[in-house]
This record gives C-alpha cells, structure tokens and sequence, in this order.
C-alpha cells in the first residue's frame, strides 16, 4: 500500500472513530435528558380532549419541578398509570392531600365523599365522560407523578403552552363530577 493511500484510510478510520464516539455521547445525552430534564410523548387517547387530540399531539413534560415543588390544582402532570405502571398516563390535578372530593353520584355506589390521604392527589381527565382515572382508581401516590406538561405541539403552525397551577373556567365547568372542598 502507498503511502498516500494508508493516510487516506488512517484520517478515514479517525473520522468514523469520532464519529462514532459522538454519536454515543450525543445518544447518552438524549438519554439522560429524556430520564431527569423532560421528554416529548404521543398523545393517545381521548382522556384529555379537548387540551389533546385523540392523537399525534406531541406533548412536551419536564421533570425537574416535580421533585421540588409540590403539584398544584390544575398542573396536567404525566405519571406512571396505578393500573398499568408500564405505561405511562396524563391527568390534570383536580385535589391535593388533605382535599375532600365528592364523586359524582351517577357513577356506580351513588355519591362518595373521599379525602385525599397526604402523599396524594386525584387525578381526572378534562374529558370527565371518558377517562379512566381516579374516579376508578382512587387517589394517586406522588410519587408515581414523572412530570409536569409545559405545552403541546398540535401541528406544524399550532404551538400551546398549557397552563398550569389554575383550573380554567371552562375545564372546572366540565369537571362537575367532582367537586372539591378544601379543609
């Protein structure tokens, strides 16, 4: 082999190694990120409509204020499902410990008074007819809460910041199932 040619293949095998050494960093950064900073998901489901679609939703949660500061009403937070833990589920923080929430007296057992023990919240979704949440599965540890949703990307022009930390006139007015009486 020439001497040209095997300088040719050395600069070529330390551009691969590079290459491949980046691409593991960058792999481990988006990692990391998507395990403690926050992370995108799909919407599925009709849980949340209207905040999500049914689907393609591209919802965007971050991590870091969920370890330090407790949620408030009205947070739309992801969390490990109570059912399921291998999937992941979005709710919109309706009660806090301490809360009393009567449940909506059409479901099966008539109305409920439940208090919300400390080290948990209730969880419902802004489609009250058609979610699964704690209505069925009672209150949710907070530890099982993985992040707080900042907003959602409905399309390629359509960007919107969810608002957190106050339940919207128009969601409170769906969410007449439950009713929330702060002792």
């Amino acid at each position: 082999m020439s001497l040209p040619r095997l300088q040719r293949w050395k600069s070529a095998a330390r551009t691969l190694k590079l290459a491949a050494r980046y691409g593991v960093q960058g792999c481990c950064a988006v990692l990391l990120f998507q395990a403690y900073i926050g992370e995108a998901s799909v919407s599925i489901g009709p849980s949340m409509l209207p905040t999500f679609n049914v689907a393609h939703d591209l919802v965007f949660s971050e991590k870091l204020s969920i370890r330090w500061r407790p949620p408030q009403l009205g947070d739309v937070v992801v969390c490990v499902s109570p059912r399921n833990p291998a999937r992941p589920i979005c709710k919109r923080v309706l009660g806090l410990p301490g809360d009393t929430v009567y449940v909506d007296p059409t479901v099966p057992g008539g109305t409920r008074a439940i208090t919300i023990p400390p080290g948990h919240v209730w969880l419902q979704g802004d489609n009250y007819n058609n979610s699964t949440d704690s209505r069925k599965y009672g209150p949710v540890p907070i530890g099982l809460l993985r992040g707080r949703v900042l907003g959602v990307w409905k399309d390629w022009f359509h960007w919107e910041w969810i608002k957190t930390g106050v339940v919207e006139e128009k969601q409170a007015s769906q969410a007449v199932d439950v009713l929330v009486a702060v002792d």
